[in-house]
């Protein structure tokens, strides 16, 4: 399905919500509300899924989703000084893409480029 680019604004927020992104569907797209919460559940879904199994998650001019493992390593109790075994874990990443980072800096962007990652 080719749908037109468009610019979602969010005037004055702070953080935007499940409840927010919602709201932008229902209007930008024209699906109910009811819809318009389960696409975005699907999607959101789909991507922890993803995630969840080690794959990363790449949004094209957006940027991308990574879990990197980290391993057992030593560590400092602050109070104590005490040494403290860290115990293996895995870390949510993104990294943005050129064109969110252009975006976010309000840089002009030039066309043609490819400004994925």
């Amino acid at each position: 399905m080719d749908a037109p680019h468009r610019r979602v604004t969010f005037l004055h927020m702070e953080t935007v919500t499940r409840a927010s992104l919602i709201e932008q569907i229902y209007q930008q797209v024209g699906l109910s509300r009811k819809e318009s919460s389960v696409l975005l559940e699907d999607v959101l879904e789909t991507v922890m899924q993803a995630l969840e199994r080690g794959e990363s998650v790449k949004i094209s001019g957006f940027g991308t989703f990574s879990v990197r493992k980290k391993g057992q390593r030593c560590g400092r109790n602050p109070k104590t000084g005490e040494e403290v075994p860290i115990l293996p874990r895995s870390v949510l990443v993104f990294r943005s893409s050129q064109l969110l980072r252009a975006e976010v800096n309000h840089e002009e962007t030039e066309p043609g480029v490819d400004y994925d990652d």
